[in-house]
Protein backbone atom coordinates (compact mmCIF):
# COMPACT_ATOMS: atom_id res chain seq x y z
CA UNK A 1 0.00 0.00 0.00
CA UNK A 2 1.52 3.20 -1.15
CA UNK A 3 0.81 6.62 0.83
CA UNK A 4 -2.22 8.64 -1.08
CA UNK A 5 -6.03 7.90 -0.40
CA UNK A 6 -6.44 4.65 -0.69
CA UNK A 7 -8.64 3.69 2.31
CA UNK A 8 -11.84 3.68 0.97
CA UNK A 9 -13.52 4.55 3.98
CA UNK A 10 -15.03 7.87 4.89
CA UNK A 11 -15.17 9.37 8.52
CA UNK A 12 -18.48 8.50 9.98
CA UNK A 13 -18.56 9.48 13.68
CA UNK A 14 -20.19 11.90 15.78
CA UNK A 15 -17.71 14.30 14.65
CA UNK A 16 -17.30 13.30 11.52
CA UNK A 17 -16.46 14.59 8.04
CA UNK A 18 -18.51 18.41 8.88
CA UNK A 19 -16.11 20.62 10.99
CA UNK A 20 -17.25 21.06 14.34
CA UNK A 21 -19.17 23.36 15.75
CA UNK A 22 -18.16 25.48 18.40
CA UNK A 23 -20.79 24.26 21.32
CA UNK A 24 -20.20 20.22 20.30
CA UNK A 25 -16.97 19.42 21.96
CA UNK A 26 -17.35 17.43 24.84
CA UNK A 27 -20.97 16.18 24.20
CA UNK A 28 -21.91 13.19 23.48
CA UNK A 29 -24.97 11.77 20.77
CA UNK A 30 -27.47 13.23 22.57
CA UNK A 31 -26.09 16.33 22.92
CA UNK A 32 -26.14 16.46 26.62
CA UNK A 33 -22.36 16.65 28.60
CA UNK A 34 -21.62 12.98 29.02
CA UNK A 35 -20.83 11.96 32.55
CA UNK A 36 -17.29 11.21 33.77
CA UNK A 37 -16.55 7.43 34.53
CA UNK A 38 -14.91 5.84 37.44
CA UNK A 39 -15.69 7.90 40.49
CA UNK A 40 -16.56 11.17 38.50
CA UNK A 41 -12.88 10.74 36.56
CA UNK A 42 -12.27 9.98 33.12
CA UNK A 43 -10.34 6.89 33.19
CA UNK A 44 -6.68 7.12 32.72
CA UNK A 45 -4.54 4.90 30.60
CA UNK A 46 -3.74 1.65 31.05
CA UNK A 47 -6.80 1.32 33.06
CA UNK A 48 -8.46 -1.56 31.38
CA UNK A 49 -10.77 -0.29 28.17
CA UNK A 50 -10.44 2.90 27.48
CA UNK A 51 -13.89 2.89 25.01
CA UNK A 52 -16.58 3.92 26.87
CA UNK A 53 -14.55 7.01 28.15
CA UNK A 54 -13.65 7.89 24.19
CA UNK A 55 -16.92 7.48 23.14
CA UNK A 56 -18.03 10.11 25.64
CA UNK A 57 -16.25 12.67 24.02
CA UNK A 58 -17.73 12.21 20.87
CA UNK A 59 -15.70 9.95 19.08
CA UNK A 60 -17.73 7.87 17.14
CA UNK A 61 -17.53 3.56 18.56
CA UNK A 62 -15.31 2.21 15.89
CA UNK A 63 -12.29 4.42 15.81
CA UNK A 64 -12.32 4.13 19.66
CA UNK A 65 -12.27 0.09 19.05
CA UNK A 66 -9.21 1.19 16.44
CA UNK A 67 -7.39 2.71 19.28
CA UNK A 68 -8.45 0.38 22.24
CA UNK A 69 -6.24 -2.07 19.28
CA UNK A 70 -3.76 0.18 19.10
CA UNK A 71 -3.01 0.69 22.22
CA UNK A 72 -2.99 -3.39 23.63
CA UNK A 73 -0.35 -3.86 20.15
CA UNK A 74 1.99 -1.28 21.54
CA UNK A 75 2.09 -1.63 25.29
CA UNK A 76 0.75 -5.74 25.90
CA UNK A 77 2.23 -7.10 22.82
CA UNK A 78 -1.01 -8.37 21.99
CA UNK A 79 -2.07 -9.52 18.32
CA UNK A 80 -4.59 -8.03 16.85
CA UNK A 81 -5.86 -11.09 14.76
CA UNK A 82 -7.00 -11.99 18.00
CA UNK A 83 -7.71 -8.78 20.18
CA UNK A 84 -9.56 -6.68 17.46
CA UNK A 85 -12.30 -9.69 17.04
CA UNK A 86 -12.39 -10.08 20.47
CA UNK A 87 -12.76 -5.93 21.08
CA UNK A 88 -15.55 -5.98 18.17
CA UNK A 89 -17.92 -8.08 19.90
CA UNK A 90 -17.31 -7.15 23.01
CA UNK A 91 -18.84 -3.37 22.01
CA UNK A 92 -20.95 -5.16 19.65
CA UNK A 93 -19.66 -3.61 16.33
CA UNK A 94 -20.74 -5.14 13.22
CA UNK A 95 -21.50 -4.34 9.68
CA UNK A 96 -20.21 -1.18 8.20
CA UNK A 97 -18.56 -0.47 11.52
CA UNK A 98 -16.97 -3.17 12.15
CA UNK A 99 -15.43 -2.96 8.96
CA UNK A 100 -14.12 0.96 9.32
CA UNK A 101 -12.70 -0.63 12.87
CA UNK A 102 -11.13 -3.13 11.10
CA UNK A 103 -9.63 -1.03 8.62
CA UNK A 104 -8.16 1.71 11.10
CA UNK A 105 -6.78 -1.04 12.71
CA UNK A 106 -4.68 -2.83 10.67
CA UNK A 107 -4.27 -0.04 8.33
CA UNK A 108 -2.48 1.62 11.25
CA UNK A 109 -0.87 -1.46 12.28
CA UNK A 110 0.91 -2.51 8.48
CA UNK A 111 2.21 0.97 7.85
CA UNK A 112 3.32 1.88 11.17
CA UNK A 113 6.84 2.66 9.75
CA UNK A 114 5.80 5.32 7.40
CA UNK A 115 3.21 6.89 10.43
CA UNK A 116 6.01 7.18 12.86
CA UNK A 117 8.44 8.51 10.39
CA UNK A 118 5.58 11.25 9.58
CA UNK A 119 5.03 12.10 13.16
CA UNK A 120 8.44 12.13 14.20
CA UNK A 121 9.37 14.67 11.36
CA UNK A 122 6.54 17.04 13.12
CA UNK A 123 6.80 16.48 16.49
CA UNK A 124 8.88 18.09 19.42
CA UNK A 125 9.55 15.63 21.39
CA UNK A 126 11.03 12.15 20.41
CA UNK A 127 8.99 8.82 20.03
CA UNK A 128 10.46 7.52 23.24
CA UNK A 129 8.72 10.28 25.08
CA UNK A 130 5.35 10.41 23.73
CA UNK A 131 2.81 8.48 26.03
CA UNK A 132 1.76 5.38 24.83
CA UNK A 133 -1.60 6.36 24.33
CA UNK A 134 -1.16 9.36 23.09
CA UNK A 135 1.27 7.90 19.82
CA UNK A 136 -1.31 5.37 19.57
CA UNK A 137 -4.07 7.91 18.74
CA UNK A 138 -1.57 10.26 16.43
CA UNK A 139 -0.79 6.83 14.83
CA UNK A 140 -4.70 6.24 14.10
CA UNK A 141 -4.84 9.80 13.30
CA UNK A 142 -2.24 10.14 10.91
CA UNK A 143 -3.30 6.84 8.66
CA UNK A 144 -6.90 8.66 8.48
CA UNK A 145 -5.10 11.64 7.07
CA UNK A 146 -2.22 9.64 4.92
CA UNK A 147 -3.99 6.43 3.67
CA UNK A 148 -7.91 7.06 3.71
CA UNK A 149 -10.82 9.53 2.37
CA UNK A 150 -11.44 10.73 5.80
CA UNK A 151 -11.52 14.44 5.90
CA UNK A 152 -8.07 15.87 7.52
CA UNK A 153 -10.19 17.94 10.38
CA UNK A 154 -12.10 14.99 10.95
CA UNK A 155 -8.52 12.79 12.00
CA UNK A 156 -7.41 16.08 13.78
CA UNK A 157 -10.49 16.66 15.70
CA UNK A 158 -11.22 12.49 16.86
CA UNK A 159 -7.58 12.64 17.10
CA UNK A 160 -7.96 15.65 20.19
CA UNK A 161 -10.66 14.03 21.58
CA UNK A 162 -9.35 10.49 21.72
CA UNK A 163 -6.46 12.21 23.49
CA UNK A 164 -8.97 14.04 26.12
CA UNK A 165 -11.25 10.22 26.47
CA UNK A 166 -8.05 8.47 27.57
CA UNK A 167 -7.13 11.10 30.66
CA UNK A 168 -4.13 13.48 28.75
CA UNK A 169 -6.04 16.71 28.78
CA UNK A 170 -2.42 18.38 29.04
CA UNK A 171 -1.26 16.48 26.05
CA UNK A 172 -4.55 18.07 23.50
CA UNK A 173 -2.19 21.11 22.68
CA UNK A 174 0.72 18.78 21.73
CA UNK A 175 -1.59 16.33 19.47
CA UNK A 176 -3.60 18.85 17.42
CA UNK A 177 0.03 20.82 16.58
CA UNK A 178 1.20 17.61 15.46
CA UNK A 179 -1.73 16.78 13.80
CA UNK A 180 -2.30 19.72 12.32
CA UNK A 181 1.11 19.65 11.17
CA UNK A 182 0.96 17.07 9.27
CA UNK A 183 -2.14 17.48 7.35
CA UNK A 184 -0.44 20.98 6.03
CA UNK A 185 1.04 18.52 3.17
CA UNK A 186 0.01 16.14 0.82
CA UNK A 187 0.05 12.61 1.51
CA UNK A 188 2.28 12.82 -1.76
CA UNK A 189 4.49 15.59 -0.36
CA UNK A 190 5.53 13.30 2.94
CA UNK A 191 6.22 10.59 0.51
CA UNK A 192 8.49 12.56 -1.66
CA UNK A 193 10.39 14.43 1.50
CA UNK A 194 10.92 11.20 3.99
CA UNK A 195 11.44 8.33 0.63
CA UNK A 196 15.36 7.27 1.70
CA UNK A 197 17.52 6.79 -1.05
CA UNK A 198 18.11 4.13 -2.80
CA UNK A 199 16.03 1.90 -5.01
CA UNK A 200 15.24 -1.15 -2.12
CA UNK A 201 14.94 1.20 0.50
CA UNK A 202 12.35 3.36 -1.80
CA UNK A 203 10.63 0.67 -2.66
CA UNK A 204 10.56 -0.70 1.22
CA UNK A 205 9.41 2.50 2.53
CA UNK A 206 6.64 3.07 -0.68
CA UNK A 207 4.86 -0.57 0.28
CA UNK A 208 5.06 0.11 4.70
CA UNK A 209 8.07 -2.65 5.07
CA UNK A 210 11.29 -2.46 6.91
CA UNK A 211 14.22 -2.38 4.20
CA UNK A 212 15.71 -5.92 5.47
CA UNK A 213 12.51 -7.52 4.69
CA UNK A 214 12.49 -6.46 1.29
CA UNK A 215 15.56 -7.59 1.31
CA UNK A 216 14.95 -10.69 2.24
CA UNK A 217 12.06 -11.07 -0.38
CA UNK A 218 14.47 -10.23 -3.35
CA UNK A 219 16.63 -13.11 -2.91
CA UNK A 220 13.60 -15.52 -3.79
CA UNK A 221 12.14 -13.23 -6.20
CA UNK A 222 12.84 -11.73 -9.48
CA UNK A 223 13.90 -8.28 -9.43
CA UNK A 224 10.84 -7.15 -11.92
CA UNK A 225 8.34 -9.32 -9.11
CA UNK A 226 9.44 -7.31 -5.79
CA UNK A 227 7.28 -4.61 -6.04
CA UNK A 228 4.06 -6.79 -6.99
CA UNK A 229 5.18 -8.63 -3.99
CA UNK A 230 5.29 -6.06 -0.99
CA UNK A 231 2.01 -4.49 -2.48
CA UNK A 232 0.41 -7.63 -2.27
CA UNK A 233 1.92 -8.40 1.23
CA UNK A 234 0.28 -5.00 2.31
CA UNK A 235 -3.07 -5.69 0.54
CA UNK A 236 -5.99 -7.30 2.61
CA UNK A 237 -6.29 -11.08 2.06
CA UNK A 238 -9.01 -13.33 1.64
CA UNK A 239 -10.51 -15.40 4.36
CA UNK A 240 -9.59 -19.01 3.40
CA UNK A 241 -11.58 -22.09 5.08
CA UNK A 242 -10.64 -25.76 4.94
CA UNK A 243 -13.52 -28.31 4.59
CA UNK A 244 -13.28 -31.56 7.09
CA UNK A 245 -12.39 -34.25 4.60
CA UNK A 246 -14.48 -37.16 5.30
CA UNK A 247 -17.22 -34.30 7.02
CA UNK A 248 -18.02 -31.82 3.80
CA UNK A 249 -17.04 -31.57 0.63
CA UNK A 250 -15.39 -28.30 -0.42
CA UNK A 251 -18.42 -27.64 -3.08
CA UNK A 252 -20.54 -28.04 -0.27
CA UNK A 253 -19.09 -25.80 2.15
CA UNK A 254 -18.86 -23.14 -0.57
CA UNK A 255 -22.75 -23.51 -1.06
CA UNK A 256 -23.51 -22.77 2.48
CA UNK A 257 -21.02 -20.23 3.39
CA UNK A 258 -22.05 -18.55 0.05
CA UNK A 259 -17.90 -18.72 -1.13
CA UNK A 260 -15.68 -19.39 -3.91
CA UNK A 261 -14.76 -22.75 -4.07
CA UNK A 262 -10.39 -22.52 -3.87
CA UNK A 263 -8.12 -22.90 -6.75
CA UNK A 264 -5.45 -25.50 -5.95
CA UNK A 265 -6.25 -27.00 -2.54
CA UNK A 266 -9.52 -29.35 -2.95
CA UNK A 267 -10.64 -28.30 0.51
CA UNK A 268 -10.35 -24.76 0.14
CA UNK A 269 -13.12 -22.45 0.29
CA UNK A 270 -11.97 -18.23 -0.17
CA UNK A 271 -14.98 -15.73 1.74
CA UNK A 272 -14.47 -11.95 0.41
CA UNK A 273 -15.20 -10.86 4.58
CA UNK A 274 -17.51 -11.29 7.20
CA UNK A 275 -17.21 -13.21 10.21
CA UNK A 276 -15.93 -16.49 9.65
CA UNK A 277 -16.80 -18.08 13.15
CA UNK A 278 -20.19 -17.10 12.07
CA UNK A 279 -20.17 -20.05 8.98
CA UNK A 280 -22.63 -22.89 10.51
CA UNK A 281 -19.80 -25.23 9.12
CA UNK A 282 -17.59 -23.73 10.84
CA UNK A 283 -19.76 -23.52 14.01
CA UNK A 284 -20.05 -27.24 14.14
CA UNK A 285 -16.66 -28.13 13.32
CA UNK A 286 -16.93 -29.48 10.13
CA UNK A 287 -14.57 -26.71 9.12
CA UNK A 288 -12.33 -24.17 9.63
CA UNK A 289 -10.16 -20.95 8.81
CA UNK A 290 -7.04 -22.33 6.95
CA UNK A 291 -4.54 -20.82 4.30
CA UNK A 292 -4.96 -22.91 1.13
CA UNK A 293 -1.18 -22.72 1.16
CA UNK A 294 -1.07 -24.79 4.60
CA UNK A 295 -4.01 -26.86 2.93
CA UNK A 296 -1.55 -27.93 0.66
CA UNK A 297 1.21 -28.63 2.88
CA UNK A 298 -0.90 -31.11 4.95
CA UNK A 299 -2.25 -32.84 1.90
CA UNK A 300 1.36 -33.38 0.51
CA UNK A 301 2.01 -35.25 3.52
CA UNK A 302 -0.69 -37.85 3.14
CA UNK A 303 0.11 -38.65 -0.54
CA UNK A 304 4.53 -37.75 -1.02
CA UNK A 305 5.77 -41.07 -2.37
CA UNK A 306 7.12 -43.56 0.22
CA UNK A 307 8.73 -46.60 -1.21
CA UNK A 308 7.11 -49.48 0.74
CA UNK A 309 4.25 -50.11 2.27
CA UNK A 310 2.41 -47.61 4.50
CA UNK A 311 1.92 -48.55 7.79
CA UNK A 312 -0.02 -45.92 8.87
CA UNK A 313 2.19 -44.32 11.02
CA UNK A 314 2.45 -40.90 10.81
CA UNK A 315 4.45 -37.41 12.82
CA UNK A 316 3.58 -34.30 12.90
CA UNK A 317 6.39 -32.91 15.01
CA UNK A 318 5.74 -28.93 15.12
CA UNK A 319 2.06 -29.37 15.70
CA UNK A 320 0.95 -26.03 17.44
CA UNK A 321 -1.56 -24.51 16.81
CA UNK A 322 -3.17 -27.82 15.03
CA UNK A 323 -4.71 -26.85 12.33
CA UNK A 324 -2.12 -28.88 9.53
CA UNK A 325 -2.47 -31.62 12.09
CA UNK A 326 -6.47 -32.06 11.93
CA UNK A 327 -6.14 -31.74 8.26
CA UNK A 328 -4.01 -34.49 8.56
CA UNK A 329 -5.76 -36.42 10.91
CA UNK A 330 -8.91 -35.81 8.71
CA UNK A 331 -6.82 -37.55 5.93
CA UNK A 332 -5.65 -40.11 7.96
CA UNK A 333 -8.87 -41.17 9.20
CA UNK A 334 -9.99 -42.38 5.79
CA UNK A 335 -6.63 -43.80 5.21
CA UNK A 336 -6.60 -45.78 8.85
CA UNK A 337 -3.71 -44.32 9.91
CA UNK A 338 -3.14 -42.57 12.88
CA UNK A 339 -1.21 -39.50 14.13
CA UNK A 340 1.52 -38.52 16.90
CA UNK A 341 1.33 -34.26 16.81
CA UNK A 342 4.16 -33.25 19.14
CA UNK A 343 4.24 -29.58 20.69
CA UNK A 344 6.53 -28.19 23.08
CA UNK A 345 3.99 -25.81 24.76
CA UNK A 346 1.27 -27.84 27.27
CA UNK A 347 -1.20 -24.40 26.48
CA UNK A 348 -0.44 -24.54 22.93
CA UNK A 349 -1.09 -29.28 23.17
CA UNK A 350 -4.42 -27.82 24.61
CA UNK A 351 -5.50 -26.25 21.59
CA UNK A 352 -4.46 -29.15 19.28
CA UNK A 353 -6.63 -31.31 21.24
CA UNK A 354 -9.17 -29.37 21.07
CA UNK A 355 -8.99 -29.00 17.28
CA UNK A 356 -8.20 -33.07 16.60
CA UNK A 357 -10.94 -34.42 18.88
CA UNK A 358 -12.76 -37.19 17.12
CA UNK A 359 -9.64 -37.72 14.95
CA UNK A 360 -6.85 -40.42 15.42
CA UNK A 361 -4.73 -37.74 16.71
CA UNK A 362 -2.44 -38.25 19.68
CA UNK A 363 -0.91 -35.29 21.41
CA UNK A 364 2.27 -35.37 23.34
CA UNK A 365 3.92 -32.46 24.71
CA UNK A 366 7.77 -32.49 24.49
CA UNK A 367 10.73 -31.35 22.39
CA UNK A 368 10.60 -32.04 18.82
CA UNK A 369 13.95 -32.46 18.58
CA UNK A 370 14.00 -34.95 21.31
CA UNK A 371 10.33 -35.77 21.80
CA UNK A 372 10.84 -39.81 23.03
CA UNK A 373 8.87 -41.50 20.53
CA UNK A 374 9.64 -44.57 19.09
CA UNK A 375 11.08 -43.95 15.39
CA UNK A 376 9.63 -45.63 12.08
CA UNK A 377 6.78 -43.48 11.25
CA UNK A 378 5.95 -43.75 7.31
CA UNK A 379 5.28 -40.07 7.12
CA UNK A 380 6.75 -37.01 9.18
CA UNK A 381 5.71 -32.87 8.99
CA UNK A 382 8.68 -30.86 10.21
CA UNK A 383 6.10 -27.18 9.98
CA UNK A 384 9.22 -25.41 11.80
CA UNK A 385 8.91 -22.70 13.72
CA UNK A 386 10.24 -19.22 11.84
CA UNK A 387 10.24 -15.49 11.23
CA UNK A 388 6.67 -16.10 9.66
CA UNK A 389 7.67 -13.52 6.94
CA UNK A 390 5.54 -15.49 4.62
CA UNK A 391 2.09 -14.49 6.56
CA UNK A 392 3.04 -10.39 7.42
CA UNK A 393 -0.31 -10.08 5.63
CA UNK A 394 -2.29 -11.93 8.26
CA UNK A 395 -0.70 -10.17 11.32
CA UNK A 396 0.02 -6.55 10.56
CA UNK A 397 2.11 -5.59 13.13
CA UNK A 398 4.48 -8.52 12.73
CA UNK A 399 7.18 -6.73 10.47
CA UNK A 400 7.66 -4.08 12.77
CA UNK A 401 8.22 -6.01 15.95
CA UNK A 402 10.32 -8.73 13.95
CA UNK A 403 13.90 -8.75 13.88
CA UNK A 404 16.57 -10.05 11.30
CA UNK A 405 19.10 -11.10 14.06
CA UNK A 406 16.63 -13.45 15.17
CA UNK A 407 16.81 -15.70 11.34
CA UNK A 408 20.35 -17.07 12.44
CA UNK A 409 19.03 -18.79 15.67
CA UNK A 410 15.93 -20.23 13.83
CA UNK A 411 17.78 -21.56 11.15
CA UNK A 412 19.78 -23.84 13.37
CA UNK A 413 16.50 -24.82 15.91
CA UNK A 414 14.59 -26.03 11.94
CA UNK A 415 17.85 -27.83 11.51
CA UNK A 416 18.03 -29.72 14.37
CA UNK A 417 14.05 -29.87 14.19
CA UNK A 418 15.16 -31.84 10.50
CA UNK A 419 17.65 -34.20 11.72
CA UNK A 420 15.05 -35.15 14.41
CA UNK A 421 12.61 -36.32 11.73
CA UNK A 422 15.60 -37.94 9.83
CA UNK A 423 15.83 -40.16 12.94
CA UNK A 424 12.45 -40.63 13.48
CA UNK A 425 10.80 -41.43 9.94
CA UNK A 426 11.65 -45.05 8.41
CA UNK A 427 14.34 -45.91 5.74
CA UNK A 428 11.95 -45.21 2.54
CA UNK A 429 10.05 -42.94 4.67
CA UNK A 430 8.72 -39.23 3.75
CA UNK A 431 9.86 -36.12 5.28
CA UNK A 432 7.73 -32.73 4.37
CA UNK A 433 9.61 -29.79 5.91
CA UNK A 434 7.54 -26.16 5.90
CA UNK A 435 8.21 -22.72 6.96
CA UNK A 436 5.52 -19.90 6.87
CA UNK A 437 8.73 -17.68 5.08
CA UNK A 438 10.20 -16.95 1.87
CA UNK A 439 13.57 -16.10 3.68
CA UNK A 440 16.79 -18.57 1.91
CA UNK A 441 17.96 -18.56 5.25
CA UNK A 442 15.15 -20.76 6.83
CA UNK A 443 14.08 -22.54 3.31
CA UNK A 444 16.54 -23.74 0.53
CA UNK A 445 19.40 -23.64 3.20
CA UNK A 446 18.27 -25.93 5.71
CA UNK A 447 16.87 -27.90 3.25
CA UNK A 448 20.57 -28.32 1.02
CA UNK A 449 22.50 -29.00 4.63
CA UNK A 450 20.27 -31.83 5.71
CA UNK A 451 20.77 -33.33 1.92
CA UNK A 452 24.51 -32.80 2.34
CA UNK A 453 24.58 -33.41 6.27
CA UNK A 454 21.75 -35.91 6.68
CA UNK A 455 21.79 -38.21 3.60
CA UNK A 456 18.26 -37.13 2.92
CA UNK A 457 16.93 -37.75 -1.08
CA UNK A 458 15.05 -34.75 -2.13
CA UNK A 459 11.70 -35.23 -4.37
CA UNK A 460 10.08 -33.10 -6.70
CA UNK A 461 7.09 -31.57 -4.25
CA UNK A 462 6.23 -29.83 -7.04
CA UNK A 463 4.18 -32.57 -7.96
CA UNK A 464 2.30 -32.71 -4.86
CA UNK A 465 0.81 -28.78 -5.24
CA UNK A 466 -2.75 -30.04 -6.75
CA UNK A 467 -1.65 -27.64 -10.35
CA UNK A 468 -0.31 -24.67 -8.58
CA UNK A 469 2.59 -23.02 -10.81
CA UNK A 470 5.52 -20.63 -11.04
CA UNK A 471 6.72 -22.39 -7.22
CA UNK A 472 10.66 -21.91 -8.12
CA UNK A 473 12.94 -23.23 -9.79
CA UNK A 474 14.03 -26.51 -7.38
CA UNK A 475 12.60 -29.44 -6.49
CA UNK A 476 10.80 -27.25 -3.78
CA UNK A 477 7.47 -25.07 -3.49
CA UNK A 478 7.66 -21.11 -3.13
CA UNK A 479 4.08 -19.77 -2.72
CA UNK A 480 3.52 -16.28 -2.78
CA UNK A 481 0.77 -13.83 -2.32
CA UNK A 482 1.34 -12.36 -5.17
CA UNK A 483 1.33 -15.18 -7.10
CA UNK A 484 -1.29 -18.04 -6.05
CA UNK A 485 -3.35 -16.04 -3.31
CA UNK A 486 -1.66 -17.93 -0.52
CA UNK A 487 0.82 -16.53 2.01
CA UNK A 488 4.47 -16.73 1.28
CA UNK A 489 4.97 -20.50 2.56
CA UNK A 490 7.85 -23.37 1.52
CA UNK A 491 8.21 -27.22 1.34
CA UNK A 492 10.33 -29.36 0.44
CA UNK A 493 9.88 -33.07 0.69
CA UNK A 494 12.50 -35.29 1.71
CA UNK A 495 13.36 -38.93 1.95
CA UNK A 496 15.56 -41.32 4.22
CA UNK A 497 17.33 -43.51 1.65
CA UNK A 498 16.50 -47.57 2.02
CA UNK A 499 20.45 -48.06 1.94
CA UNK A 500 22.89 -46.22 2.41
CA UNK A 501 24.38 -47.01 -0.79
CA UNK A 502 21.10 -45.52 -2.21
Amino acid sequence: MSLGQTGGFRARSQSGDKPPAAKQPNRGSSGQKPKQAAGNRRPRPNEGDHVQGIVAMGVDKARAVAFEVLLSVATKDAYANLVLPKTLRTHKLSGRDAAFATELTYGSLRTLGVLDAVINAVSSRPEDKVQSGVLAALRLGAYQVLYTRVEPHAAVDTTVRIVEGIGQEKAKGFANAVMRSITRKTPEQWFTELTPSGDLAAMAFRHAHPEWIARSFAKSLPADELEAALAEDSARPRVHLVARPGEITGEELALISGGEEGTYSPYAVYLEGGDPGAVEPVKEGLAAVQDEGSQIIARAVTVAPVEGADQGRWLDLCAGPGGKAALIGALARIDGARVDAVEIAPHRARLIENTVRDLPVKVHVADGRRPGLEGGYDRVLVDAPCSGLGALRRRPEARWRKKESDIAELSQLQFELLSSAVDLVRPGGVIVYSTCSPDIRETRNVVDRAIEELGVQELDAQQLTCGMESVGEEKSVQMWPHRHGTDAMFFAVLRRPTTDND
